[in-house]
């Protein structure tokens, strides 16, 4: 027995096959890792989102001229502001630092084809609130830098952490006319509902590219999707919403 043994072991198609079962486990076990990779991500990043808060609204621009106050006329636009929360990971346990964050590829996919859309970096004017849909503010992407101190207006971001935020628009998605007396009132809250807009019809996907670069040059990049707008945005005028499973969010290493 021993010397058939011997005699197998010792023939060249013998270690050929050997080689061949070798080379085919490194391969399965090399493409279950790979696999694995693309389903869960980098599992120990040194930045994580912590959640991201979606708040829906609406405004209306006045389309009356100078001199004509005896009737509403307004242009609606739908808005939807996004905040997502950078957090340290505790986990991670070298020193690092955000170098910058950046949020493109920005794509969004329709119910239906009303209103323009626009996408709004943080308002850069000292009055106005976060967010103004002026033409300075349209941008078609958004970088953050790193800094010692978080600065919404000047997109910069803590490099151990915080807020990042921008506005996706959607203007012109109805007209509101109405002749009224000087004692009746009307808020941006009632526009949507009040031009009889369908909220079925204000549906959409927003998709975008985020992505983390860190000091010592390691960049991670994951795709998010958003639907939007919140439910009772035109029943309410204002509806939000706050994400905190994020477990449909992979980021992937993009650069070492």
């Amino acid at each position: 027995m021993k010397e058939k043994i011997k005699y197998i072991t010792s023939r060249k198609s013998f270690h050929i096959c050997m080689i061949i079962i070798i080379v085919a486990v490194i391969l399965f076990v090399a493409g279950i890792m790979v696999l694995r990779y693309q389903v869960e991500g980098e599992t120990n990043m040194p930045f994580d989102i912590e959640k991201i808060t979606l708040i829906s609204t609406s405004d209306g621009v006045d389309k009356n001229q100078e001199g004509e106050a005896t009737n509403w006329a307004f242009d609606i636009n739908q808005n939807n502001d996004i905040y997502i929360y950078i957090e340290k990971n505790d986990d991670y346990k070298k020193e690092e630092a955000i170098k910058s964050i950046v949020i493109d590829n920005l794509n969004v996919q329709k119910n239906k084809e009303i209103g323009t859309v626009k996408f709004y970096r943080p308002n850069t004017l000292e009055t106005g609130g976060n967010f103004s849909n002026t033409e300075e503010n349209e941008v078609q992407k958004v970088e953050y830098t790193g800094g010692m101190e978080s600065d919404i207006k000047n997109l910069v971001i803590s490099n151990q952490g915080g807020i990042i935020l921008f506005r996706y628009a959607n203007n012109n998605v109805a007209e509101f006319n109405s002749d009224v007396s000087t004692t009746d009132t009307i808020t941006t809250n009632q526009l949507l509902k009040s031009a009889n807009v369908n909220e079925e019809d204000l549906k959409s996907k927003l998709s975008f590219d985020l992505s983390i670069t860190t000091e010592d040059g390691k960049e991670y990049k994951a795709t998010i999707s958003l639907d939007l707008p919140v439910e009772g945005v035109v029943q309410n005028g204002t509806a939000s919403k706050e994400i905190t499973n994020l477990d449909d969010i992979v980021f992937k290493r993009t650069k070492n």
